[in-house]
């Protein structure tokens, strides 16, 4: 690159403004062919969720294979597919294969399933009852029965608009598929279920299950129903092992990932045998079951099987042969989801790189016979947005390994990927860069080797990014998922600081100017981290993380009311251990500098948690900033608020760490009281 400058760290003037993260961008939900199985060049729907449209979901179908990329709206204007079942949705809309321009959602509005046939052009016709009459009623994870008459899905029954999660009752029920019906209760009595999936014959059930305190990753069973005896069949599960993604095959098999090896790993079971293991790798095809309706593999018409795999941070497109050799595919792509058959001998997929964002995919694997092991065409069916970034400014991860200790400080690996700070300019000879320690949510999430803007924004201003895969992170199997069991705010907590310091000690980024930052449980992290007399962070952004434990044990909503049984401990039994590992109760230890960013209508973090932290550091004298973003929920939707959340939080570091903003960006500043 010629004509490059010379400026300080963090003040490099960069393309990648607020205003690109959120110009036309959208977040690829699911994708789904649209006609009948086996059909070559059927017509493909996805979901996209558009920032610059309030944050809505719209479904966007394109009818074939045709080179110009045309493409439609499905939904009428301002109609948004999203559930709000276990709060992070999933499964909010569904195909039938026999039933092709037919599309089935979830209205965000009301909670009500919708039946819209768009190529007859009609309005969306609601199935359930009104709210008046279902108060509360959420819908979610649907699936048709072969002959379009009927279907089921997983219903979370509110009975009032304010119910404790005590009172909220998760049930799959019986729906007409046409016409508007009063729902039938076909599973009850579990605290929660999911993927509700009827066999090709309609005569069985197969539906996932679990109890409190567990969580899907934890203990779930997989039972099957038959219709006409009413006779159940627990075919998988159970205490220790996790079971997701159960699908019917032509065959009359049940496919399956469980991880009753250590990884969640492909299965089949048969009616009347014994369970037969498709695919084992030491790696991950499943991930948790945070949102539902996700889909990680597919059986083509030939009896291969195409799935994604995680392996040390990357996803990767592999296929299993009829042989049972399992083969990497060649594409690009570091992030996959989404993976549907389509078509004899393809699939599609919602799929990204280092160097792109995801986008929609059709990708069809060579035949083994064809001599050329991996090779697979691939077929750009949504593409990502033109950034106009010039390659060799886009920060690609470098996955990291770092020393790092255990609840007992045993010595153990620890894993991120690190970002370099990478634009048109460059910084002067003895100025190390500051860095930016992110911390993915869940905290069974895991860091995303694909093209963000969002990081982008830091690294093309000259920061440093490490993502952080600690203790308890998907991706690494579950016996590395578990070393977060009664130990959450203590070995993430290390993980973080050993990345840091690792690139602190090795020259990479300036130790006096590190920060950290992270949403919902990586807001709780970073917290943390900030409570300790030894932090090495001078600067910290929490985006509507958790301040006190005890407080979020008793309001919550159902889906993760008992997860800190597992995090912490039960409570009240262990009330001494929330105390203690609440970032509120050490809030004297606290001095570094803190932004907070939260939603007003969060319901899994409410605002009191973001509150009570301010409060605190207010009366103590810490510079502290705070922003409260009407109308958004967990985690920001809105254009503008995306937008606002990340200058903000930029003015705030600049401020403390002493560097000025670009001169051609209208950075509007924040206020930071007690500074």
């Amino acid at each position: 690159m010629g004509g490059v400058t010379i400026s300080g760290y963090g003040s490099w003037p960069t393309p990648v403004t607020s205003e690109l993260v959120v110009t036309a961008a959208v977040r690829l939900g699911d994708v789904r062919p649209d006609g009948e199985p086996g059909t070559e060049g059927a017509a493909v729907i996805w979901a996209e969720g558009r920032a610059t449209e309030g944050g809505r979901t719209q479904l966007v179908r394109r009818p074939d294979r045709s080179t110009d990329g045309s493409r439609s709206d499905l939904l009428p204007a301002g109609a948004n597919a999203r559930t709000a079942v276990h709060e992070y949705g999933g499964g909010a809309w569904w195909l039938h294969p026999g039933s092709p321009g037919v599309v089935w959602y979830v209205e965000w509005s009301d909670q009500r399933v919708y039946r819209l046939d768009h190529r007859a052009g009609d309005d969306p016709v609601a199935l359930t009852p009104e709210p008046a009459v279902a108060r509360g009623d959420r819908y979610a994870d649907g699936h048709v029965a072969p002959d379009g008459s009927w279907l089921v899905a997983v219903r979370e029954h509110h009975p009032s608009e304010q119910a404790p999660a005590t009172e909220v009752v998760n049930e799959v029920v019986r729906l007409d598929a046409r016409v508007p019906s009063t729902p039938q209760v076909l599973v009850t009595g579990p605290d929660f279920v999911a993927a509700p999936r009827i066999s090709p014959d309609g005569a069985a059930l197969a539906w996932l299950s679990w109890d409190h305190p567990s969580m899907p990753w934890d203990d779930v069973e997989l039972t099957v129903r038959d219709l006409v005896t009413g006779v159940d069949t627990v075919v998988a599960g159970g205490p220790g092992e996790s079971v997701t993604e159960p699908q019917w095959q032509p065959d009359g098999s049940l496919t399956f990932l469980s991880d009753r090896t250590g990884w969640w790993n492909l299965y089949r079971w048969m009616p009347g045998e014994d369970i037969e293991p498709l695919v084992r790798i030491d790696a991950e095809i499943g991930v948790p079951g945070w949102a539902l309706g996700g889909s990680r593999y597919a059986l083509l018409d030939d009896g291969r099987v195409v799935f994604a795999r995680s392996s040390h941070g990357f996803d990767a497109l592999a296929v299993r042969e009829l042989d049972g050799t399992i083969t990497e595919l060649d594409t690009p792509f570091s992030v996959v989801g989404s993976v549907r058959a389509d078509g004899p001998h393809a699939v599609v997929c919602v799929a990204g790189s280092p160097t792109a964002e995801p986008g929609v995919h059709r990708v069809v694997p060579a035949p083994a016979s064809a001599g050329e092991p991996g090779a697979a065409g691939v077929q750009t069916l949504r593409a990502p947005r033109d950034l106009g970034l010039h390659p060799e400014t886009i920060s690609v991860p470098e996955p990291i390994q770092f020393l790092s200790g255990d609840a007992e400080g045993s010595p153990r690996t620890g894993y991120a990927l690190y970002y370099p700070p990478l634009g048109a300019h460059d910084a002067p000879a003895d100025e190390l860069p500051p860095l930016l320690v992110v911390i993915h949510g869940g905290p069974t999430g895991a860091a995303a080797p694909v093209l963000s803007v969002g990081v982008q924004y830091w690294t093309s201003r000259g920061f440093g990014v490490v993502d952080v895969d600690y203790a308890g992170s998907t991706g690494y199997g579950r016996e590395y998922r578990e070393q977060l069991k009664g130990a959450w705010g203590v070995v993430d907590v290390a993980d973080c600081l050993a990345a840091a310091r690792t690139l602190a000690e090795t020259g990479r980024v300036d130790p006096a100017r590190m920060a950290i930052r992270g949403g919902s449980a990586g807001g709780f992290t970073t917290l943390a981290a900030l409570a300790r007399a030894d932090t090495p962070f001078s600067a910290g952004a929490d985006h509507f993380g958790v301040a006190d434990l005890a407080a979020l044990a008793a309001d919550t909503h159902k889906f993760e009311s008992r997860y800190l049984d597992g995090l912490v401990g039960p409570y009240p039994e262990a009330g001494d251990v929330y105390r203690e590992r609440s970032p509120l109760t050490h809030v004297d230890r606290f001095s570094t500098p803190l932004i907070v960013l939260q939603g007003d209508e969060d319901a899994i973090v409410p605002p009191n948690q973001s509150e009570m932290i301010v409060d605190a550091l207010r009366a103590r004298g810490v510079p502290v900033a705070y922003l409260l973003f009407r109308g958004e929920q967990h985690g920001f939707r809105k254009a503008e608020n995306i937008r606002r959340a990340l200058d903000a939080e930029l003015a705030f570091y600049a401020r403390v760490f002493g560097f000025a903003l670009p001169a051609d960006e209208a950075i509007e500043p924040v206020e930071i009281e007690n500074l």
